[in-house]
Parts: C-alpha cells; sequence; structure tokens
C-alpha cells in the first residue's frame, strides 16, 4: 500500500489540484513566498556583522563592505568603541524588520492554509450532500467525518508548516552556503566534512516518518469510523450487554493507532540527536582547524552560527517535507470525494408553480447493487388525491418505492413520471418540496423543537408552526416541555421519546404544504390516544392531496382507493381492501394472519 501512496505523493498533477484553491488568493501566496526570499536573505547578515564587531573589539581589521562603511561612517573606522555601538543598534534595528517580515511570513502562511480548508470543506460537504444515499448506505460515517475534519486539516499544514516554509528552509540553507564560501570557501569545506552523514540521516528519516504517518492517518480513520459508529448505535450495544466486546475492539483499533504513533517518535527520537552529534562535530572540526590556523575569533564564530542556522533548517525540513507527503495523501482521499460521480444528477429544469400529484411507475426495475434488483417491473398510478396504500413484509420493497419517488436512488430501468413528466426532468429541489415524508425512523437534529420543525426555514413563521400543530393536537404537548417550541431536544432528539418524534416530524411534513404525503410506519411507534389524533389529522389532509401509505397495520388502510401488495420487490396484487379480501389472495392472508395475532394477544 505504501508504495502506491508513495507513487502519487509526488504526483503534480495532485499538487496542481490543491493549488486551485489557491487562486483566490494568489496575491498572499506570492507575498508569502517574497517573505520567504527576505527571511532567506537575511540569515547570514547578523552573523556576518558580529564576525565585523568581534575582529573590531579584538582590534582585528577585518574588510568592511563598502555599503557599511558609508553607513558607519569611514572617517571613524579607527574608533572601535563607537564602531561596535553603531554596529549593535543596526542589529537590534535589522532584529525588529526581520521579526515583522517573519510574523508576516508566518500570518499569511496561516490565513492562506486556514482559507485554503475554509473552501475544500465547504467543497467537501457540499459533495456529501448531494451524493446519492448509496454512498451513505456503502461507506462508514466516521470515514466521511475523517475526509471532512481530519484529511482536510492536513492539506492547512501543506501551506503553514509544509510548502512555502520548505521554501524559506531551503533559501536560507543555500544563502547562508553561499555566503560562506564568499568568506572562506576552505574554512566551508572543512566544516562541511560530517554533512553527508546528515544528508544520509535526513533521507533515512523521511522514509521511517512517512510510513509511520500514513498509518497514523488509516489508524484515525478507523478509529473515527469505529467511535461514530458505536456512539450512534449505543442502546444497541447496551441491551445485548456487548460493551466488553465492542472494547476488547475498539482497544485493539486503538493500539494500532499508538504503535504507528510510537514508530514515529522513535524515528525522531534518534534523528534529532543524530542531527546534534553532526553539528557537534562539525563544530569541533572548525574549532581545530580556526585554531591550528590561528584565524580571526570573529570568523570562528560566524561560521559557528552559520552551521547552526544550516543545520536548523535540515533538522526540521525533513519532518516538513513528510507533512507535505500526509497533505498529499490526505488531498488524494479529498478529491477521491470530489470526483465521485454518484450523485443525482440535476440537469433537470422543469419547476412548476404547482404539483397535482398525479404519480405513474412504469415498469420500473432497481436494486441497490447493479445486476441485483430489488424492485422488479413495478407499475401503478396514482391520480390526483388519492391514497395509496403499499403493504407486504419486511424487505419487499416498500420503502424503496417511495426513496425513488424522492429520487434519492437512481432506478435501472423504466421511468416514474409526475404529473406526467419524468422526475428526472425537474429540478431537484422542486421535485423534493412537492412531496412531504414522514419516516418511521425519525431524525431530529440538535436544536429546538421550532428549528426542527422548520428546519431553520426563516419563510416559515412560528404562527404557522402553532397552527399546524393544533391541526394534528400535538400544540398542547409541546407547550408541556421546559421552554415549549424553544425547547432543546438534543442530538438525535434523544429527549423526546419514538412518539414525540414522529409527531415533531408530522408537523415538519405538513407546513411545506406538498401535493405528495408519504407516510412510512408513521403511526408504528404512537400510542392509541395520539395515534386517534393523527389518523383524524391524516383523514383531512390526503382529501385534497396524493398520498402514499406504507403500513404493516392492514387497520389502519382500510381506507385507501388503492392497496398494493408487494412481496420480494414484485406487485403481486392491486385493488381495494375489500376487493383484495374477496379475492382471497396474497393480502387475504397477511390479513387473516394479522387478525390471528391480534386475536392470540388479546386476554382471554
Amino acid at each position: 500500500m505504501s508504495a502506491g501512496i508513495k507513487k502519487k505523493i509526488f504526483d503534480f498533477s495532485l499538487l496542481k489540484r490543491v493549488f486551485e484553491f489557491v487562486k483566490p488568493y494568489r496575491g498572499r501566496f506570492y507575498a508569502s513566498l517574497l517573505f520567504a526570499a527576505l527571511l532567506a536573505l537575511f540569515t547570514p547578515v547578523r552573523p556576518y556583522l558580529i564576525q565585523l564587531t568581534i575582529d573590531k573589539a579584538t582590534g582585528k581589521h577585518a574588510a568592511v563592505p563598502r555599503a557599511l562603511e558609508w553607513l558607519l561612517g569611514s572617517d571613524n573606522l579607527s574608533d572601535a568603541y563607537r564602531f561596535i555601538i553603531t554596529v549593535t543598534i543596526f542589529q537590534v534595528v535589522f532584529l525588529f524588520i526581520e521579526t515583522a517580515v517573519r510574523f508576516g511570513f508566518s500570518f499569511l502562511t496561516s490565513w492562506l492554509g486556514q482559507s485554503v480548508v475554509k473552501d475544500m470543506r465547504t467543497g467537501v460537504f457540499k459533495k456529501i450532500l448531494g451524493l446519492n444515499l448509496k454512498q451513505f448506505d456503502t461507506t462508514p460515517i466516521g470515514t466521511l467525518t475523517t475526509r471532512t475534519i481530519n484529511d482536510i486539516e492536513s492539506i492547512n499544514d501543506i501551506f503553514s508548516d509544509g510548502l512555502v516554509p520548505i521554501v524559506a528552509d531551503l533559501l536560507t540553507i543555500v544563502i547562508t552556503l553561499v555566503t560562506m564560501f564568499w568568506i572562506d570557501w576552505k574554512l566551508t569545506l572543512i566544516s562541511l566534512i560530517p554533512f553527508p552523514l546528515m544528508l544520509v540521516a535526513t533521507y533515512y528519516f523521511k522514509e521511517s516518518v512517512n510510513k509511520s504517518f500514513i498509518q497514523v492517518r488509516n489508524a484515525v480513520a478507523a478509529l473515527n469510523a469505529f467511535v461514530q459508529e458505536h456512539i450512534t448505535g449505543m442502546s444497541i450495544v447496551q441491551a445485548f450487554s456487548a460493551e466488553d466486546r465492542e472494547l476488547t475492539k475498539f482497544n485493539k483499533i486503538n493500539k494500532d493507532h499508538r504503535n504507528a504513533n510510537i514508530k514515529a517518535i522513535f524515528a525522531y527520537s534518534i534523528f534529532f540527536p543524530i542531527v546534534e552529534v553532526v553539528l557537534a562535530v562539525s563544530t569541533g572540526i572548525l574549532v581545530w582547524w580556526v585554531a591550528g590556523k590561528h584565524l580571526e575569533a570573529g570568523l570562528l564564530v560566524s561560521f559557528i552560527l552559520y552551521l547552526n542556522q544550516i543545520f536548523r533548517p535540515l533538522r526540521v525540513v525533513a519532518d516538513k517535507f513528510n507533512v507535505i507527503q500526509m497533505g498529499m495523501v490526505a488531498a488524494e482521499r479529498i478529491f477521491k470525494v470530489l470526483d465521485n460521480e454518484d450523485y443525482m444528477k440535476k440537469e433537470g429544469d422543469f419547476a412548476p408553480a404547482q404539483v397535482k400529484g398525479k404519480i405513474s411507475f412504469n415498469h420500473v426495475s432497481f436494486g441497490y447493487n447493479p445486476g441485483s434488483y430489488i424492485l422488479k417491473d413495478i407499475h401503478f398510478t396514482a391520480n390526483p388525491g388519492e391514497t395509496i396504500a403499499l403493504v407486504g413484509h419486511t424487505g419487499s420493497g416498500k420503502t424503496s418505492i417511495i426513496s425513488l419517488l424522492n429520487r434519492l436512488y437512481q432506478i435501472q430501468e423504466g421511468e416514474i413520471r409526475l404529473d406526467d413528466v419524468n422526475i428526472e426532468d425537474y429540478r431537484l429541489d422542486t421535485l423534493r418540496s412537492s412531496i412531504g415524508v414522514v419516516l418511521q425512523d425519525v431524525f431530529l437534529f440538535s436544536g429546538s423543537v421550532l428549528d426542527n420543525i422548520t428546519l431553520r426555514n426563516p419563510e416559515i413563521s412560528k404562527e404557522q408552526v402553532i397552527n399546524a400543530a393544533k391541526m394534528i393536537g400535538v400544540h398542547e404537548f409541546i407547550m408541556q416541555l421546559p421552554g415549549g417550541y424553544s425547547y432543546n431536544v438534543m442530538e438525535r432528539g434523544t429527549t423526546l421519546s419514538l412518539g414525540q418524534r414522529q409527531l415533531i416530524s408530522f408537523i415538519r411534513a405538513l407546513l411545506y404544504n406538498p401535493a405528495v404525503l408519504i407516510l412510512d410506519e408513521a403511526t408504528s411507534s404512537i400510542d392509541t390516544e395520539s395515534e386517534m389524533l393523527i389518523q383524524k389529522a391524516i383523514d383531512t389532509l390526503i382529501a385534497d392531496r396524493t398520498s402514499i401509505v406504507i403500513a404493516h397495520r392492514l387497520s389502519t388502510i382500510r381506507k385507501a382507493d388503492k392497496i398494493i401488495v408487494l412481496d420480494k420487490g414484485v406487485i403481486m396484487e392491486m385493488g381495494t381492501h375489500d376487493e383484495l379480501l374477496q379475492s382471497g389472495g396474497f393480502y387475504a392472508q397477511l390479513h387473516a394472519m394479522q387478525f390471528e395475532k391480534q386475536h392470540a394477544a388479546q386476554p382471554s
């Protein structure tokens, strides 16, 4: 795996795609490069000034550049004390300038990284919002969370700790080496004798840490996916006393994460001491040579400073290169999400002001996996205002039918028409806003009851919400909550019962006044009193709109205009309640079985 990843790390087309996100900020990017060049040019100045100062203080008359002579005043160069004071003041001023440039460089690179991260994260989340639901069926939520949060954060490191800082460090090394060779090329070669050892150590460190970091990123994704999944399904884990088993699994994943980090720490623990040893050896050789040749003390001090300015960037440049590598690995994963073509196309532009509600399924076949159909040749029509009931055993395809009507999945064969227009010709937002859905498994977001009902749509007033709640008979229940409509339901609505969540979901669907109303087991978890209230509201609402009702309890669909009986994705029967009972077919068997269960459940 690492070999394949390594090959793509050096794919400049991938880096080019990352820099596509820099285009809106190219001015600041170029400014950061300018600051990097200035910092590199500033690097050898202070050691050289220190050399001049020491030589002047010890009575040595080192050559002074003409520009510096003009600044210091050539007529006073014989005055060592005045010379030292003047150079010191110049160094202090220069230090403030260098600090200002360094601040600008650090701020610009961090700002650039965060801006790219913001835009990229927005793009990824926008892409996720439009993905076909099949992607969420096959991809762990924690993995997508890692792509949106952790992996994108690695892109920030490319700019703040990776590419641009590496450019600055390499420029610093090059300019420092040029300065050293300009001052004394022999002394430079002598001091760099241990340098090849440093280069070898840097290479092996880079390779070792890179492999470890790839393992770390994979372990982080696995941890996120595992924790996300188990927090979401904690009730199941606890209900089946699976805490110990799941903790064992978590410990294994967590141990893999720890081991990957320890490998990286081990590499750092070896590399940094090697750098210090090589620097010490270089310094020792330098001192020995200068002492043997009786060279100036200022030259020795400046070369020691130059060596530090070379080894300090080298010590971190390998680490920064790994930052770029991990950023590229993260970028590859992010672009896989951005390049995912499994999303509902929005080419349709049909957006009528009003939808009547005629629904036609024309020989529709569908499967979540290619070649394995779960709906086969589904063909029926629901006229405006009709109520269609879908019944059948679990897994017969009832929920899949309503998912296709909402274009949550793409059909493989046939077509679905709304008001005699193919649903693929509709604008997706127009289609879905015309269809109200109340699901059995209600999802509520963290926020107030009012926010969950309106989905933070500013066009829906509180008065409209209250009127809809009163229509269903839920207003009194909401007002009994602490804070009423401002009550915080917490994530997934955990502070409310399943029945209460369904009631809120019902209001949410009604408020948008859809032309088509879909009820997927909407009363399955409601007590008898609440069901009577909802059933009364349903009877009023479905009079003027097309309704598709999915129900296991056949008693709730007696009044349906048409009942469609499904089994293993095939329509077995179609007709009214009385017609299907008289035919004595599949529906009659289901009805008899359910009646027997209800009779057996009654106390004798």
